[in-house]
Formats: C-alpha cells, sequence, structure tokens
C-alpha cells in the first residue's frame, strides 16, 4: 500500500521545501543568484509580457525583446537588491521597476532587438500570446489591477505544471488525471460527478475520494513552496497566503 502523504510514498524523492527566490537573487555566489533569478522568471514572465503587450500597447515581437531585456537588465543591473518587504508586495516592486525600464526604452527611442543578446529559454510565447487574444483591458480595467492578477494566475499555472511533472516521476499520474477531469475542467457547466469518475477510471468512488483528496493537498502545497519562494520575509509570505488562499500558513 502507497504511502499517500507525500509524492510517490515514503521513498519519494519530491522536492524540498525552497527558500526564497528573491533572497537567492542577491546572493554573491552566482549559481545560487543564477537559480534565484531563475525562479523569479518563471514566476512572472508571463505577467510581465502580457502587461507590455496591453499596457504598454507594444507588438508580439517588440513584448518579447522588452519582456527578455527587462529580466536580463534586472540581473545585470541588480534591481531587486532595493526591494524592502515592509514598503511594499513583490510584485508591486517588481511591476514598479518594468514601468521604469519601458519607460526608459520608449524615451531613448531605441524599437527591436530591445532585449539585445538576451535570449531567456524556456519563454512560450506564443502560448501567452494565444492568452491575450482571450484578454482584454476594458475602459474601466487599471493595468495594476490586471497584473496583479495574471501574477497569480502564472502562480497556479506553476504549481500545475510541478504538480503534474511530481506526480510523472512518481508514476500518480493517474491521481492527476483524476483531479484534472474533476477540479480543472474548462467548461464550468459540465458536471461529473464522483460516480462517473469511479466508472471511468475503473476505481471504487472511495479511491476517487483518496485519490483527488491528495493531489489537492499536494497542490496547496506547492502553492505555499512558491508563495515562499516569492516572497522575501515571514510577514510578506503570510500576507500573501492570506489572500491568496484565504487562510493563515501554520
Amino acid at each position: 500500500m502507497h504511502d499517500d502523504t507525500h509524492i510517490g510514498g515514503a521513498g519519494s524523492r519530491f522536492p524540498q521545501t525552497r527558500g526564497s527566490a528573491i533572497i537567492a537573487a542577491r546572493s554573491g555566489d552566482a549559481e545560487t543568484r543564477n537559480r534565484g533569478y531563475a525562479a523569479l522568471v518563471a514566476g512572472y514572465w508571463k505577467p510581465v509580457y502580457k502587461y507590455i503587450r496591453l499596457k504598454w500597447h507594444q507588438s508580439n515581437e517588440d513584448a518579447k525583446d522588452l519582456t527578455q531585456g527587462f529580466f536580463a537588465q534586472a540581473m545585470e543591473k541588480e534591481f531587486f537588491q532595493g526591494y524592502d518587504p515592509a514598503k511594499a508586495r513583490f510584485r508591486t516592486f517588481l511591476r514598479t521597476c518594468l514601468d521604469g525600464y519601458i519607460a526608459n526604452e520608449n524615451k531613448a527611442g531605441k524599437r527591436l532587438k530591445r532585449g539585445g543578446n538576451a535570449q531567456i529559454m524556456g519563454l512560450d510565447f506564443e502560448n501567452a500570446e494565444g492568452e491575450i487574444r482571450e484578454l482584454q483591458l476594458s475602459a474601466g480595467t487599471v493595468p495594476e489591477d490586471f497584473f496583479e492578477r495574471e501574477s497569480l494566475r502564472s502562480l497556479f499555472e506553476v504549481a500545475l505544471a510541478r504538480l503534474k511533472e511530481a506526480c510523472e516521476t512518481a508514476g500518480k499520474m493517474q491521481h492527476y488525471r483524476i483531479f484534472e477531469r474533476y477540479d480543472l475542467r474548462e467548461d464550468e457547466a459540465e458536471k461529473i460527478t464522483y460516480d462517473q469518475l469511479a466508472a471511468e477510471f475503473d476505481l471504487p468512488v472511495s479511491q476517487i475520494t483518496n485519490h483527488l483528496a491528495y493531489v489537492r493537498r499536494e497542490f496547496r502545497r506547492l502553492v505555499l513552496e512558491i508563495l515562499r519562494e516569492l516572497t522575501a520575509s515571514d510577514e510578506e509570505f503570510r500576507s500573501e497566503v492570506r489572500e491568496v488562499l484565504g487562510v493563515d500558513p501554520e
């Protein structure tokens, strides 16, 4: 019998809780610093790209260059060294840095290749552009609120990607597929019952219940892990948990 406390049971090699990527990005050790920036890019590149497209009215290609240029310059110029969690949330600080960067780029009159030779691998701009087609800033939408909303959306996307990868590694994709069918269905009007899932996966209803409870617990844990990465203090972490999950962290 598998121990469902952790993915893969007692012998699992599930990733250990990660520390703050913001603090890591300030490290004097190059490897630690690069890991920190990689985590920040993973968490924020998509809202940055969308924000540039929709607030600053940049073309697809220019937005790609600006997104990559922003993160490259943030690392080179150590933008995040001055972040103080007592004054603002990190995503607010990052957006302020981004606005300053875009304003400077526009003032300098640079066009195309704004990112220079900076190429941040693994950014699925095509997917992000597809999502933008479904998004429109209405007349009453505040761009800053849009950035906040997209930042939270990105957080959950990263958590889902980590969850799926962990389930694949541990041979628990059936758990994930049940979770996907029940909790991640795109059509909210499409109702599916535990009995229907039991028939579809040829499992007893009690097993469907256990699998869903397990994956939901792991997903919540991963969300907390990412929030820990994207905050720089315990107070900021707790504030983010309250906002995102509506609970006080244990």
